[in-house]
């Protein structure tokens, strides 16, 4: 069975076609970083617009790059939530388009289910139930799979997203947008010992997580220091951040596995493809005896693939949409 998957959720128009949940057949992205780089970060405006520039290109790339035609596919999963709304209506109406002229099947997919699928892409052992980390810039989520559609959700931020945290601490240490990737390719190179920083915690909410106050303590460092002509050692300071908002993802998420006693552990989205985040699962996993999953990194960022999987399995569910379809900026991703 071949899915056509289409995401506009941010800044990438991307189109993919899988097969059965597991195969990519393609899986083409259409990137506006350098455009927004100019602004420092995603002009929603300006991403819409430019989603409604490419996506029919995109999309007929996907097709032609999978070998088939539209005839060929069996449905055509879009991401409809969560995401910038104006962004989501152009991939949202688009796929309602080709649903209604072609006869295929449309499949809503949520934006932070696919994510968690990009897993299947590149381990096609993997089968619920597991716990997955779900970290990106808008969404950090500790998620409970108990099957392909059936998820719940033990614990999220109560404030600044992980991703979040990373792209203003970057901006605050003067690193290029998009800041996080870099904050990470940077700290490689520092002592991840040299600035204490603090890992906050949320009482009565072990799985919670809050980086808002991360967040201010190193905004409050950098400033200090500069108003007293002190010269900082960025790559010790990315690296000591880096280190802060990691423990706190992990040891939340390694209490979580304990009390479900949860064998397999996997994390998803965009802050998955950080390197010492990728590092320290591995090793604790390893020394802990549980099996890690993560996805390529190819897949870590937005992609069609990863909507083109999840929509494999919601349509086997049955999750199916009619022309009333509609995006939406927030939905939980255990609704329904």
């Amino acid at each position: 069975m071949k899915i056509l998957g289409i995401e506009s959720s941010c800044d990438e128009t991307a189109a993919g076609v899988v097969e059965n949940g597991r195969t990519v057949l393609s899986n083409i992205v259409a990137s506006q970083v350098d455009e927004h780089k100019l602004y420092g970060g995603v002009v929603p405006e300006i991403a819409s617009r430019r989603h409604c520039e490419a996506i029919v290109g995109v999309v007929q790339e996907a097709l032609d790059a999978a070998g088939t035609s539209l005839a060929g596919i069996d449905a055509i999963a879009v991401t409809y939530a969560p995401g910038l709304i104006g962004a989501l209506l152009v991939g949202v109406n688009f796929a309602k388009g080709l649903s209604l002229s072609s006869g295929k099947p449309l499949v809503p997919v949520h934006h932070l289910r696919s994510h968690i699928a990009a897993n299947y892409i590149a381990f096609p052992e993997l089968e619920p139930p597991f716990l997955c980390l779900v970290v990106s810039g808008g969404h950090t989520h500790i998620v409970e799979v108990n099957g392909y559609t059936k998820l719940r959700v033990l614990g999220r931020t109560r404030d600044d997203a992980a991703g979040e945290a990373f792209d203003k601490a970057a901006r605050a240490m003067g690193i290029p947008y998009p800041g996080g990737a870099k904050l990470d390719k940077i700290a490689e190179k520092g002592n991840e010992k040299a600035y204490r920083l603090p890992r906050p915690s949320i009482d009565g909410a072990p799985y919670d997580f809050s980086f808002s106050g991360l967040k201010t303590s190193i905004i409050n460092l950098i400033h200090n220091a500069r108003q007293r002509g002190e010269e900082l050692n960025i790559p010790d300071l990315a690296a000591s951040y880096r280190k802060a908002v990691v423990d706190c993802l992990t040891r939340n998420f390694f209490a979580a596995a304990e009390a479900t006693g949860a064998k397999k552990l996997a994390i998803a989205g965009g802050v998955s493809a950080n390197a010492l985040l990728r590092r320290t699962m591995e090793s604790e996993c390893r020394r802990r005896r549980l099996k890690f999953y993560r996805p390529q990194l190819c897949y870590c960022g937005d992609n069609g693939a990863m909507v083109g999987a999840q929509g494999y399995y919601e349509f086997l569910a049955g999750h199916t949409a009619g022309p009333d379809l509609n995006a939406c900026a927030e939905m939980p991703v255990d609704a329904g």
